[in-house]
Order: structure tokens, then sequence, then C-alpha cells
């Protein structure tokens, strides 16, 4: 019996060049002797091994009947949990937002009372220990709970979260642990006024919301519902996580129609029109239960929420006007945004290269890292205000000038009574407050040039700084930020060449950077639209989204593609590379195979799983079963356990028929949450049931997706995503060799993997030409 290797196995590949040498039309191709990429990855702050997902419907004689014997009953049951979860998800996403929202504003701005009051009783020193006491005690608790409890927590979760949708799963990642923490942590991080957002945690917040109300019941927690039976796969957990991820980006901006189009276009590798009603039904549960808390809010029952929060972005603006003579201005926040987005996303991944390298020495580092970050910004928040100059307030203020004890746009900090201090009004914020302020309408004059430039750099950098702590932290919001504060600079600098008011160059400027790094168009569009109520700015929104993705995708990938690449998810990508279609799947299948024969001694098949870590299995077929060595199918290692646990054993080696069926259910073979797979180890098998077989004809999936071993690389890698498979069977296309060359998994098609096995291909033109061409072509 031989082994192939599956993605758990975390052993050097070795080649076998008799099993994978097959010429090409072209040149006859080297490969190099050893290849030893990794099937591990960065989850959160830890290192963990990963497996794939397997979306692929099994067709064997078991499951054939079980659903032969299904009712219309089950069917109407089935279809009913769905949108019942669906529901459940958005009731719980849109309440989690709501408290997070709340918890941050509450927090923060006591914090930022306490210190104004004592900025207004000329106390400066009093003001900055109580300011940095509140930061560092903030982030030490978010740090300390996600290095110890869940450092699957850590960072915004998106790529984990667009990972597990393409079909790469982790440890941890959708745990309880992880909920609590990554609601707690972020609450505590962003209170603490670390450049960090509440998008990013929040979408894998109702994420892992989706992925435990679709685990299927628990005996833990005495929620053993039959009705929960039919979302133990990997497909129905699959759609309702899409869900989760549109829910929470809902819940952070209440934007639902955004959040549906954000995992349509960011997150989902596969899409179909009924996941669309579902995903758009979640996110109506969303808008309606912030709505509803909203309203309580709006008479004065969430303490210093107020007005804030949830609604900070609602920056209406009827008369929005624009001409044809703005189109140049538009034009030229989309390249800055485009140039500004692709170094950010340089710098960021360089920073997390060195991030990575101190949290390797340990949870202490860790920590020391965290409130070294959360120092650099308590002491440039509260110093960098001081050098600017107090303004007088105007008067035609729409608010009260200066503001004294609450949000607002006129911060009074050590000015004398009758003026303001505009970089404070920008720093000794919260970001939404910031974003508010920078996105007001009928306020040109309200912030010095400098001002803004000393806040835009600022930001800038202290956003990539704060984004790898351990801690759970979020990309959006900071970003946002950022693009507002050089947008409104800009239109500053713009003056009377323009008809657009400062506050739309905010906005325009925070979509050319959300473009510039994140690479959305569509989602990003209609979110913006949303939370800022205007409908009018959508021609100008489009144009400066697209300007800047173009720019920026001549010299990197999205932010958070890079982010993967670095924490080592196998992430297949919607297109194939160009020098993929120079290689056939011969070229990179490996052996030795492993191979169970159709009816199969107990003896051999605990030694295969015993030792080896794989997840598929060929099945061939000899005589008397067939007059030559033929595949039968493929059988998936949980299944045989569910055989070994279950004993369905046979003294003789013959063929069970249905009668194997009576001591089997297909709850018997349902997937079991995250981390609690049955383990060969686990199984008792007595001497005397060593020597017995089983049959393993009726639980083999006997129509698994197959590769003529001459098939392109690049066609096979479209089936393999489009599919969402796990194991691809290579047949070979001579009769007379063995009847299944080899089998390819996820890490087989990692262009590091292929670039191992074939190093001159990287510097080929076909390389080079993908390099310069935009990510959309």
């Amino acid at each position: 019996m031989e082994s192939q290797r599956d993605e758990e196995a975390q052993q050097p590949l070795i080649d076998h060049d008799h099993q994978s040498t097959v010429s090409t039309e072209s040149a006859p191709l080297q490969r190099s002797a050893i290849n030893s990429t990794s099937q591990v990855a960065l989850v959160g702050a830890k290192v963990c091994p990963i497996e794939s997902l397997d979306y692929e419907i099994i067709e064997n004689d078991f499951f054939k009947q079980d659903w032969r014997r299904g009712e219309t009953v089950e069917i109407f049951k089935y279809i009913f949990m769905k949108w019942t979860l669906c529901f459940l998800v958005g009731v719980m996403g849109g309440l989690v937002g709501f408290f997070i929202n709340l918890a941050v504003e509450n927090i923060a701005g006591t914090k930022f009372v306490i210190t104004s009051n004592m900025m207004l009783e000329r106390k400066f020193m009093y003001a900055f220990g109580s300011f940095a006491a509140f930061n560092l005690g903030l982030t030490l608790f978010s740090a300390i709970i996600t290095a110890f409890i869940s450092p699957a927590a850590a960072g915004s979760g998106i790529p984990e979260v667009k990972a597990y949708l393409n079909g790469v799963d982790a440890p941890g990642i959708f745990s309880v642990r992880t909920l609590v923490v990554k609601i707690i942590g972020n609450i505590s991080a962003v209170s603490a006024s670390l450049y960090v957002g509440k998008a990013g945690p929040m979408v894998h917040t109702v994420s892992c919301i989706a992925a435990l109300l679709s685990q299927g019941g628990s005996k833990k927690y005495h929620l053993t519902w039959r009705w929960l039976r039919f979302f133990k796969n990997d497909r129905d957990r699959r759609d309702l996580i899409t869900c989760g991820s549109a829910a929470g980006l809902a819940a952070a901006f209440r934007a639902p129609v955004g959040g549906v189009l954000f995992a349509l276009e960011e997150m989902a590798s596969w899409w179909r029109s009924a996941l669309l009603w579902r995903t758009f039904f979640t996110t109506a549960v969303v808008a309606v239960i912030l709505r509803a808390f909203i309203d309580v809010c709006n008479s004065d029952k969430c303490g210093l929420f107020g007005k804030g929060g949830l609604i900070m972005f609602d920056v209406t603006s009827t008369n929005t006007s624009y001409h044809v003579a703005d189109v140049p201005a538009v034009l030229l926040l989309g390249v800055v945004g485009g140039l500004l987005g692709s170094l950010y996303n340089s710098l960021l991944d360089k920073t997390l290269r060195v991030y990575n390298y101190i949290n390797n020495k340990g949870r202490a580092h860790k920590i020391i890292l965290a409130c070294t970050i959360c120092a650099l910004t308590t002491i440039l928040l509260f110093g960098l205000p001081w050098v600017s100059k107090c303004k007088p307030c105007p008067v035609d203020a729409s608010e009260a000038c200066p503001t004294i004890g609450r949000s607002g746009n006129y911060k009074k900090y050590q000015c004398l009574p009758g003026h303001y201090n505009d970089l404070a009004s920008l720093f000794f914020n919260t970001n939404d407050d910031a974003i508010r302020n920078l996105f007001s309408k009928d306020t040109d004059t309200e912030f010095q040039p400098t001002s803004l430039l000393i806040f835009f750099v600022t930001n800038y950098f202290l956003g990539i700084l704060s984004y790898g702590i351990v801690a759970p932290t979020g990309l959006f919001v900071p970003i946002i930020v950022t693009g507002a504060s050089y947008g409104r600079f800009i239109g500053r600098l713009s003056g009377s060449r323009t008809s657009l008011n400062h506050g739309l160059f905010a906005v325009l400027g925070a979509a050319s950077f959300l473009g510039g790094s994140m690479r959305m168009t569509v989602s990003l569009c209609v979110v913006l639209l949303e939370i800022t109520n205007n409908l009018l700015l959508l021609p100008l929104v489009m144009v400066v989204l697209l300007v800047s993705k173009t720019v920026a995708d001549m010299f990197n990938n999205n932010i958070y593609d890079i982010i993967m690449k670095l924490k080592g998810f196998p992430y297949l990508e919607a297109h194939a590379e160009p020098y993929m279609r120079q290689l056939t799947v011969g070229d990179v299948v490996k052996g030795p195979l492993q191979s169970f024969s159709g009816i199969e001694q107990v003896r051999n098949i605990v030694h295969v799983l015993t030792t080896t870590s794989h997840n598929g299995f060929p099945v061939i077929d000899g005589p008397p079963f067939s007059d030559s060595r033929a595949w039968f199918g493929l059988i998936l290692r949980e299944h045989i356990l569910v055989l070994l646990r279950k004993k369905v054993f046979l003294h003789v080696p013959q063929p069970t028929g249905t009668g194997a069926f009576e001591q089997l259910s297909s709850d018997d073979f349902a997937k079991r949450g995250s981390g609690k797979a049955d383990k060969i180890e686990d199984i008792e098998i007595t001497e005397e049931e060593m020597e017995m077989f089983i049959d393993l004809h009726p639980f083999t999936n006997a129509s698994p997706y197959t590769a003529g071993e001459t098939m392109s690389l690049a066609k096979a890698l479209m089936m393999f995503r489009e599919a969402g498979l796990r194991h691809l069977l290579v047949v070979p296309k001579d009769s007379g060799r063995p009847p299944v060359v080899g089998i390819l998994t996820r890490h087989d098609f990692m262009p590091e993997h292929v670039l191992g096995m074939y190093p001159h291909l990287e510097n080929s033109r076909w390389k080079k030409l993908r390099l310069h061409l935009p990510k959309f072509v």
C-alpha cells in the first residue's frame, strides 16, 4: 500500500519521477528534486496546522439510500432551518454590532470626558497621566486575553474567514473562545485610542456566530435538536458563514446592501442566486435590529452613545453639486489614493514581517509590543495638538464652540475661551468622531492645511504600526480616516478652482484610499453611499474607486491577499497563473500513492491511518470484483473511522450489500465541529478484530472528480476551485498503467509549490507579463 500526500502532511515532499514525468509539446521541463513548502499557517497570532474543506457531494450507495428514504417533510425542515438560521445570524449580528458600538462610545467617551475636564482645569500633566493610564490599561487587557485565551482572535479576522470560504480550515477560528475574545478585545483596543477599526473584527465575530449555529448541535451544551443534523457538512456551513460575513459588515456600517456586495466581491469564492437571497435577508434583519436600537438611543437612554457610534457617518447633504471642471481634482484623488494605497500595503507587509519575528519570541514580547505601540500612540495623540495654533470660534458654527464634555467639531483643549484646537478635534476623539468631523459639510475653513497634513501623516503610519499587535484589530476605519484627511487636505489646496465642498473631498479621499488598499469597487461604492446617505455622490465615487484600483494594481495585491499570503493560507485565486498552461497535472502529481482494496483487512486499514495523516484514499478493485485492477472510487478518512468505530466488520472478505446500513445512520457520517474529529488512536480494536475485513464499496464515492494526466494544470485548477474540491484524482491516459496516477490537492496548485518544482518558470516571460498587468485583466 502506498500513500498520497494531503494538506495535513507537514514533511518535505520527495519527488518520484517515474510517477510524474509527462512530456509536453514544449521542451522537457526540469523538476527540482525536493520541495518543502509547508501546510501550516499563522492563524491570528499563532502558527497552526491547517486542512482543506470538502464541498464535493459524496455519491455512494449509503447516502443514495438515505436520500431515497427521505420524506417531503424532511426537505421542508431543511429549507425552513436554512432561513431560520439566517434570521438568527441577522438578529445576533445586529445585537453584537450595537453592543460593540455602545461599549466603545461609552468607555472611550468616559475617558475623553475625564481627560477634558482636567484640561479645562489646566491640569495638563494629570490629564496626560489619566489619558495614558486608560489607554495602557485597555491595551494591556486586550493583549493579555488575546495572547493567553485565543490567539486566533488577533487581527481583523477577514483573511481567516476569506480563506475558510475558499476551502481552508484552521483550528480555533470559529470557537466560542475566539468569539468572546474578539468582542471584548476589540472593544478594549478601539477604546484605547489605538488606530484600529471595528469593521474587520465585526465580520469575523458574526461569522463565528454563523459557524457556531451551523455546528449541527452540541451534546456539551445540550443542543441536539434533530433538525440541526442537516447542517453537519461543509457546504451548508460555508453558505451560512458567507451570510455571517455580509451581516458583519452590515452591522459595522449599517450598510445592508454594501454587506451583501462585500460578501460577493471580496469574501465568497462560490456564489449562486439562492445564497444571494439568504444573504440579503440576513443583512436586512441586521438593519432592522440596528434601526430599532438607534431609536432607543435617540431618546438619551444609551449614556454617552447618544447620536454617535452607528450614525456617526450619517452626513446627509441634499444639495451636492459638481461640474465637469471638478473632474481633474477627482481624478487626482484617485491617482493619489492608488499610489498611497499600494505604498500602505507594501509598508504593512514589511511591518507584519518584523512583528512576526518579534511575536515568535513568546507571549511576553507580543504584549510588550502592543504596549509600546499604545505608548507611542498616546504620546502623539496628546502631544501633537499642542503644535497647532488655536482658532477663534466661527460666528456661524452649527454647534456649540468650543465643544466641552462631549464629542464635536470644536475641541477647546488648551485654548482660551472662545477658541478651539482643530488638530485636537481630530486627534482627541474616537475614529468615528474624527470621520464625522472630516465628512461634515459647510466647514471648509474649520481645519488648517498644516493640521490636516499632520493628522494624515500620523494616521498613515500609526495605522500600519497598530494592525499587527496581538489584539483584535481592523483596517477599514483607520483607512477611511486616513483617506478622508488627505482628501480634505487636497480640497483645501484646490481652493476656488473647484466647486466641491471639503466634506465631499473627504468622502472621495476615503474612497480613493479604500480602493487603493483594499481594491474593492462595487461593494465599497455602495457602503460609502449608505454611510453618507447621499446617492448624488455615486458618479464621483465610482470614478475615484476605478482610478485608484487601476493605479494600485500595477504595484501589488490588495491588503487582505497580502496578509493571507503572509499567514501562509493556500488560497486558490480565481485565475490561473499563465505558466500553468505550460504544465500538465502529470507534471506536478506526486507519489507514493496509498490505496485500499474494495474489501480490506482491518489491520491494514489501521496501519495506514496510524502511519499517515491523509484524508482521502483511492479504492482499487481487482479479481474477483474486476477482471483487472481498476479504481472504484475515493473514500474519506473520517468515513473509514466511522466504520472502525461502529465495528462494521466481516469475518470473511465478501460484499456486505445493504446489511451494513442497518448499523449506521447518516448522522454517524455528519461532520463534527472544528477540532472534534475522530482520531484513530481513540478507537479500540482487539487483535481478533484486526484479522477481520471491511467492505468499503457502499461508503466509497464512486464518482469523484478526475483529471487526465495530460490536462493542463491551469484547467485542473479552475475545475478544482469551482467545484470546491479537496481531492482530484489523476487517471492515466494509457490503459496499461496503474488505474490511478496520483491525487492532486490544494497544495499542488500553489504557485510557491509549482515554482519550487520548476524554478525556471519563475523568470519566464509569462510571469513577467502578469506582473505588469492590472489584476482585473
